[in-house]
């Protein structure tokens, strides 16, 4: 199948892969996938074990060198490759997630699918053949994980074998036909560190040494944005800047982060089965976590009443916990929190939740994604206690762009400082951040 890519600005964005076959040779490559099918379904049935898989790879190329006799060197290359992605990959798609420049691939039908780079959507030339196809392969992706999706169970959650997250969504609800949205888990080649966010114009080094200062003091640290800001890869490199020596046990809903320090336990929350028992809920996860004696709980998205035990955690000796959480800016993370908390089943105040956010939670990072695909720290926010019924909040840095920038071009700008020192400087101090004279005053940090 092709991999090319449309773009707003073909320059930008040259064919990804090889050229599409020819009516005549799709039929040939059905052919072919249909007779190895039929001849090897044992050998399919274990396409996952390494022996199995060098098999069928020979059997393809038997095939291929059989059929292709008239075909030229390129399109035997091309039918070879369709095959193979066909038998022991995911279809059309493959090439896609072979792919280190895209890091989401988005089916809205079998004739529509879309893959993002840098941060921008493209649709592609890749098609799936009908709607059948696109649920053998979501089924391929569903059942070795033991799950299920159906006309009454329409929904599903799933991961690729490199981790990557799946969500799948067939008819009725589906209403154009089965969707697929793979979020591509970075390897240790395309995964950003806190370098390549510097270079990437994400913040200056300057707030990466104070970021570094605010994990070293152990503050609990909140980073907020919405889908696909860049929250997982700034949890990943904050929590990077854990001691060595320090436990630390982290909490997901599916496992994205790695950590390179040695005294880690990962727990990952498990959905029910069929007969709808046997969850595991990040909830349940977070309270088990405080019997583990950690001495950092990162949790990797609070989505509900997990929120609260989160804000318990923080508050009884557990500093230097991370969380993450979908929010657009400082001011409404306090109120996702709020409502998260009451979604724990307990009947607090209001005012309790808020004294209990105020004390618990040091520091808020909000990411964004900005109209140019970037992504960028936009607000560095203190959390500065209660003023009555109100949870203070103080600016430490907050991004502007700058004047000029054009629709449709990129975007420029700086996180500048509002001129406040934070209140936990001293613990700054304690971590060995020595800032320059004009870190914090307004306009800076100019480093």
């Amino acid at each position: 199948m092709a991999t090319a890519i449309l773009s707003p600005n073909p320059t930008e964005t040259a064919a990804a892969g090889l050229k599409p076959l020819s009516p005549e040779a799709r039929t040939l490559k059905w052919q072919i996938i249909g007779r190895i099918t039929a001849d090897h379904a044992a050998l399919l049935e274990r396409r996952r074990e390494a022996a199995a898989k060098t098999e069928i790879e020979l059997r393809i190329e038997e095939q291929c060198a059989a059929a292709g006799g008239q075909l030229t060197v390129d399109v035997r290359a091309i039918l070879k490759r369709d095959v193979r992605d066909e038998l022991l990959g995911f279809g059309p798609i493959q090439p896609f997630l072979d792919d280190d420049t895209v890091s989401e691939v988005m089916v809205n039908r079998a004739d529509r699918i879309y893959v993002e780079r840098k941060g921008k959507p493209y649709l592609t030339e890749t098609r799936f053949e009908d709607d059948a196809h696109v649920r053998r392969i979501i089924d391929r992706i569903i059942i070795p994980l033991g799950l299920h999706i159906s006309a009454d169970s329409p929904l599903v959650d799933a991961r690729l074998p490199d981790g990557s997250r799946v969500n799948a969504v067939i008819p009725p609800v589906a209403v154009a036909g089965p969707c697929i949205t793979i979020r591509k888990f970075g390897n240790d080649k395309t995964r950003l560190n806190v370098d390549d966010l510097v270079r990437l114009g994400s913040f200056p080094q300057g707030i990466a040494d104070f970021l570094k200062a605010c994990v070293l003091a152990r503050l609990n640290i909140v980073v907020a944005g919405g889908t696909g800001s860049g929250k997982t890869t700034l949890l990943n490199i904050l929590s990077s800047y854990i001691p060595h020596d320090e436990r630390i046990v982290t909490i997901e809903d599916a496992a994205e982060l790695k950590l390179n320090q040695d005294h880690v336990i990962t727990l990952e929350a498990k959905r029910p089965r069929a007969d709808g028992k046997g969850e595991v809920t990040c909830r349940d996860l977070v309270r088990n976590a405080l019997r583990m004696r950690p001495e950092r709980i990162v949790v990797g998205e609070c989505r509900g009443g997990d929120a609260l035990d989160m804000l318990q955690a923080m508050n009884t000796g557990h500093d230097g916990s991370l969380t993450t959480l979908h929010a657009n800016n400082p001011r409404e993370v306090i109120s996702r929190i709020e409502t998260m908390a009451l979604m724990g089943g307990i009947d607090f105040p209001i005012r309790v939740i808020r004294e209990q956010i105020a004390s618990a939670i040091h520091l808020i990072i909000q990411q964004a994604r900005l109209r140019d695909g970037s992504r960028r720290v936009t607000y560095i926010t203190e959390m500065g206690g209660m003023e009555g019924d109100k949870v203070v909040l103080q600016e430490l840095f907050k991004y502007a762009e700058n004047p000029g920038s054009e629709l449709g071009g990129p975007v420029s700008g700086q996180l500048r400082a509002s001129g406040l020192r934070p209140r936990f400087m001293a613990k700054l101090e304690q971590a060995g951040f020595r800032p320059a004279a004009d870190f914090f005053s307004p306009g800076g940090p100019r480093r």
